[in-house]
């Protein structure tokens, strides 16, 4: 038997990016729920560890956990990250017009962004480009390669208006405009039996008193950053104007779509199918 099972306590792993916040809204208080933060990465690979019980995962990582009946995770109804339209936290920077970009260095923080640009670039850009696994430095990511994949918090922040040679493409925008659906980075996801109904309900509760709360998230994440008040306002805006916390009807045919595309080209073996809570 877990630790967590003797202790009746549910490990939740999430992502330590600002998006993922509003999440967790007071979580840390409760004595349900074990928090650790963690990147999309790492939180998948713990998952899959059985590390964690119930995780914050790249939505890609769904389609590359336990497989067959009853094994697959279960996704936690209605919650999410995903944004409709512009993301502002996953794009391309690239020094070269799309179309002439032949090597992409990519955030090793991501999954799901690291498949979505794999689609884009089949469906939308037209191109192959050579691929690279690099650290989130953006100026040593465009020493290597032609364009560079950032997501979360390194994304939202950069300046890459200090380099006039770069030109920023959120990969949100893209989706939507290719697609007029929303695309879905995140969400919870668990083994069968992990959580209970009421499990459930404190995540709903945690996610829609976040969300009524950017400003002080938002103040609270940046308190001892550089430059914090700038930081603080960005965010805060962020969270209010370009990420969605819901999983409904349009977040799941986006989700859906995603899943098709990247098995059409090979990043995951087969589509599955959504399983809830």
């Amino acid at each position: 038997m877990t630790l967590s099972k003797l202790s009746n306590r549910v490990r939740l792993g999430t992502v330590g990016y600002l998006n993922a916040r509003p999440l967790v809204f007071g979580l840390d208080r409760s004595p349900r729920f074990e928090v650790r933060f963690d990147l999309p990465s790492r939180c998948a690979a713990l998952l899959h560890e059985g590390a964690i019980d119930v995780g914050l995962i790249p939505s890609i990582e769904y389609l590359r956990g336990p497989a067959g009946d009853g094994h697959r995770y279960h996704i936690v109804p209605g919650l999410a990250i995903a944004s409709r339209g512009p993301v502002a936290s996953v794009a391309l920077y690239t020094k070269r017009p799309i179309a002439d970009v032949r090597s992409i260095a990519m955030d090793t923080s991501s999954r799901t962004s690291v498949a979505l640009v794999r689609v884009l670039c089949a469906r939308r850009f037209g191109i192959q480009p050579s691929i690279e696994a690099r650290g989130p430095d953006l100026n040593g990511m465009l020493e290597r390669c032609d364009a560079a994949l950032l997501i979360g918090d390194n994304a939202l922040l950069v300046d890459h208006g200090a380099r006039g040679d770069v030109e920023k493409i959120d990969l949100g925008e893209v989706w939507t405009a290719m697609t007029g659906l929303p695309f879905v980075y995140a969400f919870w996801a668990g083994r069968p039996g992990a959580l209970t109904s009421d499990d459930v309900r404190a995540l709903r509760e945690a996610r829609d008193a976040g969300v009524q709360h950017p400003d002080e998230i938002a103040r609270d994440y940046f308190r001892d950053a550089p430059d914090a008040l700038h930081r603080q306002a960005i965010g805060a805006r962020y969270l209010r104007d370009n990420i969605s916390y819901d999983l409904g009807e349009t977040e799941r045919a986006g989700l859906e779509l995603f899943y098709r595309y990247a098995a059409e080209i090979g990043v995951v073996p087969d589509a599955g199918a959504l399983r809830l809570y």
